[in-house]
C-alpha cells in the first residue's frame, strides 16, 4: 500500500472517531501537514456538526475556511475538545517529534488548549526513541548563531539554518516572523527533560519535542490497515 494511501486511511478513521466520540457544537483544533490536509478534505462534509475549528497555520485555516468552516482565532475560545495533527516522529509512549512543516510553535499552542491529542500517521513514523528526524527549533532571528553554536558544542548535533524548499538561498520565515534550525544527529532518549532545557535557551521561541503534552490517542496505519492506540 501506498504511504499516500496509508495517509488517507488514517485520515478517514481519525474523522470517524471524531464523529463518534465527539458531541455536535465543539470547537476542534487542527493542526498541519499533509496528512492533516487529507483530514480536512475527509471532514469537510460535516462543517456543520462543529461550532468551529482553530487552526496551527495559516495554510489549514486557508484550507479550513475555503470549504466552509468557521475559523476561530486561539484567543477567542478557552479550551478545545480535542486536537487532530500528525507527527515527524512517534515513540512508543505518544512522544512525538513535529515541526516538519514549520508550524511548531503554533501547533504547540493549540496542542495545549486541547483536552485530547489525536495523532494521525502512518507506521513510518513510529520510532523506538525520538532524534532520526532532525529536530526543529524556532528562534529568534537575532539568536540563531548564538543558539546553533550552544547546540553543536553542548549536544553534539549538526545544525543547519532551514531555508524555503528549491530556493537554498532564501531563509524559511515561519508564520510567526522566525527563523528554524533544523538540529541532525540527536539520540533524544529523555523527551521531557530535553524539551525543557531547550525551552531555557534565551531566544529559543519553541522546539519540536512534543512530551510534556504528548498524544492521547494515536492513529496509525500500516500495509496491514489501520488499528488506534491510547496511551
Amino acid at each position: 500500500m501506498h504511504q499516500d494511501e496509508q495517509k488517507a486511511l488514517v485520515a478517514n478513521e481519525a474523522v470517524s472517531l471524531i464523529l463518534q466520540e465527539i458531541s455536535a457544537g465543539e470547537i476542534l483544533g487542527i493542526g498541519t501537514g499533509s496528512t492533516v490536509n487529507l483530514f480536512i478534505d475527509a471532514l469537510a462534509p460535516y462543517t456543520k456538526h462543529f461550532k468551529g475549528v482553530v487552526s496551527s497555520s495559516e495554510a489549514s485555516t486557508a484550507r479550513l475556511q475555503g470549504y466552509g468552516f468557521l475559523v476561530f482565532d486561539a484567543n477567542e475560545v478557552n479550551d478545545l475538545i480535542a486536537y487532530v495533527d500528525g507527527a515527524d516522529e512517534i515513540n512508543p509512549r505518544g512522544e512525538m517529534m513535529k515541526g516538519g512543516g514549520g508550524a511548531l510553535t503554533r501547533e504547540k499552542i493549540v496542542a495545549a488548549m486541547s483536552n485530547q491529542f489525536i495523532c494521525i500517521c502512518d507506521s513510518s513514523k513510529q520510532v523506538a526513541t525520538l532524534g532520526k528526524f532532525p529536530l526543529p527549533i524556532e528562534v529568534i532571528p537575532l539568536s540563531s548563531a548564538h543558539i546553533q553554536r550552544l547546540l553543536e558544542k553542548k549536544w553534539g548535533g549538526k545544525v543547519s539554518l532551514r531555508t524555503v524548499k528549491n530556493q537554498a538561498s532564501e531563509i524559511f520565515v515561519t508564520d510567526n516572523g522566525a527563523w528554524i534550525l533544523d538540529v541532525s544527529d540527536l539520540k533524544i532518549e529523555h523527551p521531557k527533560e530535553f524539551e525543557m532545557e531547550l525551552n531555557q535557551i534565551p531566544g529559543v521561541i519553541c522546539n519540536g519535542i512534543f512530551a510534556l503534552n504528548p498524544a492521547n490517542t494515536l492513529i496509525v496505519s500500516s500495509s496491514a490497515g489501520v488499528k488506534r492506540i491510547n496511551y
